[in-house]
């Protein structure tokens, strides 16, 4: 089809400055009425316009809206609605001059964990998990204990990670309406996965991917009479890539850190998924943990992953969640 809109070429340093142009900067320079500090926070910011789009750690995310970028481009085409060249345009002609910030000096200063807002019930995320063959009583104990809730207006699963003294640090973010739609909250420290640790010490941890994956396996451990909270059960927060020389791999930062802060465990068992990445994983962290632990493989007998084994386990068809892309559903 034809159009009438005339072509406009952008070189490619007129883009690559426009991409560069966070939105934090961008409001600061030439929206700053529209420009809110949130209360109690040192670094997060929203919009008079959209108390509900927040701005941290160099992201945006419009809450109510379910979708986010990194830079004033993205916020302009997204929630201004402008087209890209008009976008790209107003950037590089309203800051023409702008410079990026010199590299700020890091400072160790915590990150803000910016929750979604919970729905006043958790049905959605109850019949969705109780659906993948989760224990009821585990979902709700874990409902009460509140580190699982449901958001909304979205009715995503959340999972929440805490830290030593019980702070909310971490959540990951996961659609109960068919799509595949999975993020982390922004903020979320990935040091502190989701996880449920055992009442009594114990020299063992269990590792997972997800945190489904760590429910399924507490669900199957209630199953055949076993206490699930006599072992402590840690997920990753999000998927591993060892490099392609195991031995340069890093251990990811949830597990390195569980161990640096418990030093009595002597065995890690690993219960990643039965993929080509699953089993990669696995190869490296032998390879990275074996001088000081005791490593043991226990895949899931049954599927690619711990739910798809519990599924079987429990006679329970698996639906395949909808390819549609999902914007925070």
């Amino acid at each position: 089809m034809g159009s009438n809109r005339p072509y406009v070429q952008i070189a490619p340093d007129v883009l690559e400055q426009a991409r560069q142009i966070d939105l934090l900067s961008y409001l600061r320079a030439y929206e700053p009425s529209n420009l809110v500090k949130v209360k109690g926070t040192t670094n997060v910011y929203c919009t008079a316009e959209h108390d509900s789009l927040k701005i941290s750690n160099g992201k945006w995310y419009w809450w109510s809206r379910g979708f986010g970028g990194y830079s004033a481009l993205d916020y302009l085409m997204k929630v201004r609605e402008l087209g890209f060249v008009e976008a790209v345009q107003t950037l590089t002609g309203d800051m023409g001059d702008w410079k990026p910030p010199p590299p700020a000096v890091k400072k160790d200063e915590p990150k803000v964990l910016l929750l979604p807002e919970k729905n006043a019930d958790c049905d959605k995320v109850t019949e969705y998990l109780f659906g993948r063959g989760i224990d009821y009583q585990l979902i709700q104990d874990c409902i009460a204990e509140g580190i699982i809730f449901e958001s909304r207006p979205y009715h995503n699963a959340v999972f929440v990670g805490r830290d030593e003294s019980g702070k909310p640090k971490y959540a990951a973010l996961r659609s109960t309406l068919g799509s595949s739609f999975r993020q982390d909250a922004s903020g979320s420290d990935k040091r502190y996965s989701f996880r449920l640790l055992a009442r009594e010490p114990t020299d063992k941890v269990h590792l997972f991917e997800a945190a489904i994956d760590l429910l399924s396996y507490a669900t199957y451990l209630k199953c055949e009479g076993r206490d699930y909270r006599a072992a402590n059960l840690l997920s990753l927060s999000g998927v591993y890539q060892p490099k392609k020389e195991l031995s340069e791999s890093k251990i990811p930062i949830a597990l390195s850190t569980y161990l640096q802060k418990n030093p009595q465990i002597k065995t890690v068992i690993l219960h990643l998924d039965n993929d080509r990445t699953g089993r990669l994983c696995t190869a490296a962290l032998k390879e990275l943990l074996q001088k000081d632990y005791k490593i043991v493989d226990a895949p899931p007998p049954v599927g690619k992953d711990v739910n798809d084994f519990l599924m079987s386990y429990l006679g329970i068809a698996r639906q395949k969640p909808s390819r549609e892309r999902g914007d925070a559903r």
